[in-house]
């Protein structure tokens, strides 16, 4: 039985997806069975996580979930395993704020009594680099250390000096590993952060050989030890094996990748038959009460998107004849018009241009100002944008989001409202609310009842 093992960092681009990777692989070579999580939002870096050790994983953020929701969501995510490792975000205390730790990697290491793995990018230091550490591992007394690594170490000397400043500073944990300098193992990157999982192939057996040759794995996974295990329990809404309310089509694809599995789970939960299709390459499917398009990169797939004409024809049909949508991001992309100059479904009245610049990033707070399919106007719900492209649109459309940043500054209206479509640039976490996955289920499941499909009986639902 073990700790969860949280890998931190004083600063982003420290190395921890590298670390993180290389950990996870080398740990599913020794016939480990590991539950990998992100601290945030990102849901890049859980893909690679899947890929490295065989295992989905779940996305742990304080600031869109709680604690509840967040130890829910650790929980299942370890059942089976035998031991967790959480990425973490940004640097340790980095997170919603500046005078608190909310959203961060230290309040997850503190609600799962995690142990943190400091590592330290040591280009440039030498004696410093103590110092730094010392300064985490004192700034909150709560945390539990379980070691340090330090990365990017250039020679033997510095490693020497590095360990010399460890060891002479008192009440610091362990020195675990030096890992060398490393440009030439690099995964590949482009505008929204590292290039998917699977998308070229990745090999994370150099990341791998990286961690087992200079990390001490057996004196880590010692440090580990002696912890209980975590317990699996079902999400609080799970309805067992009752009968299905609604049959949702949820697109799934190099496309349309970027989805929290838990919202996958409520909406299961909740009493939805899922269909998972391609809209790269097939049909939408038959027999659909509603219909979910997650974010993604249509923008990297417009080409073969625009032409599947028939999958955007029955989507513009389908919606003109009421069927409950929900789309954001790459799925809202989808639903425009265009994608700078390509085709796409044309339920939105406007086209999406790319910008040579981040159009949006952060947390959102969203209040809802109109009746949805996710629920009525009042409704609360927390979320992230993240985009590089913008909606122009050509005609009026109703908004049915207030948009919020997490210290409560307002960014104005959003959420696009179109028939019985909800379409925003924010991605919502169901966790925060499972009201939103409950709602959508029952929207599906009155349209297929009442056979209507006039948009303006959203109150009668709700």
């Amino acid at each position: 039985m073990f700790s969860p093992l949280i890998i931190a960092a004083p600063s982003s681009g420290s190395g921890k997806t590298t670390v993180t990777l290389g950990l996870l692989a080398a740990l599913k070579k020794r016939g480990v069975t590991v539950a990998p999580f992100k601290v945030g939002p990102d849901y890049i870096d859980p893909g690679h996580h899947a890929a490295a050790c065989g295992r989905v994983s779940r996305n742990l953020d304080g600031w869109m979930c709680g604690e509840a929701a967040v130890r829910e969501s650790f929980a299942r995510g370890c059942a089976g395993a035998g031991l967790a490792v959480v990425e973490g975000v940004m640097g340790l205390f980095d997170g919603a704020a500046g005078d608190t730790d909310a959203g961060s990697t230290a309040e997850i290491a503190r609600w799962l009594d995690g142990r943190i793995l400091l590592l330290v990018d040591a280009r440039s230091q030498a004696r410093s680099a103590a110092a730094l550490v010392k300064g985490f591992v004192d700034f909150d007394p709560r945390l539990r250390f379980a070691g340090v690594v330090f990365n990017r170490v250039g020679s033997s000397r510095h490693r020497q000096l590095l360990e010399q400043a460890l060891a002479s500073t008192p009440g610091l944990p362990p020195l675990l590993g030096c890992l060398p300098r490393h440009e030439e193992i690099r995964l590949p990157e482009r505008h929204l952060g590292l290039v998917i999982a699977g998308e070229t192939g990745h090999d994370y057996a150099p990341l791998a050989e990286l961690v087992e040759k200079h990390l001490d794995l057996d004196r880590l996974l010692a440090g580990l030890s002696g912890k209980a295990a975590p317990y699996f329990r079902p999400l609080s809404s799970e309805r067992g094996d009752e009968k299905k309310r609604a049959r949702i089509a949820v697109a799934k694809d190099a496309a349309f990748c970027f989805c929290y599995p838990e919202n996958l789970e409520l909406l299961q939960a909740a009493g939805a038959e899922l269909v998972f299709f391609s809209p790269l390459a097939e049909a939408l499917p038959d027999g659909i009460d509603g219909l979910y398009l997650p974010g993604g990169y249509p923008e990297l797939h417009a080409e073969r998107l625009a032409g599947n004409r028939s999958l955007l024809a029955a989507l513009r049909q389908r919606v003109e004849a009421g069927l409950p949508v929900y789309a954001e991001c790459g799925g809202l992309m989808l639903l425009a018009s265009a994608i700078d100059g390509r085709p796409m479904a044309g339920v939105l009245p406007g086209v999406v241009r790319m910008l040579p610049k981040r159009r949006a990033l952060g947390y959102r707070q969203v209040r809802f100002v109109a009746d949805t399919p996710l629920g009525p106007a009042g409704t609360l719900a927390r979320g992230h944008e993240f985009h590089y492209s913008e909606l122009e649109l050509s005609a009026p459309v109703e908004r049915a989001y207030h948009l919020g940043r997490q210290n409560g500054e307002p960014l104005g209206a959003e959420g696009f409202r179109v028939h019985n479509v909800l379409a925003s640039y924010v991605h919502l976490h169901f966790a925060g609310n499972p009201a939103l996955a409950e709602n959508f289920v029952r929207f599906c499941e009155e349209r297929k009842a009442s056979g209507r499909q006039d948009a303006k009986d959203t109150k009668k639902i709700f």
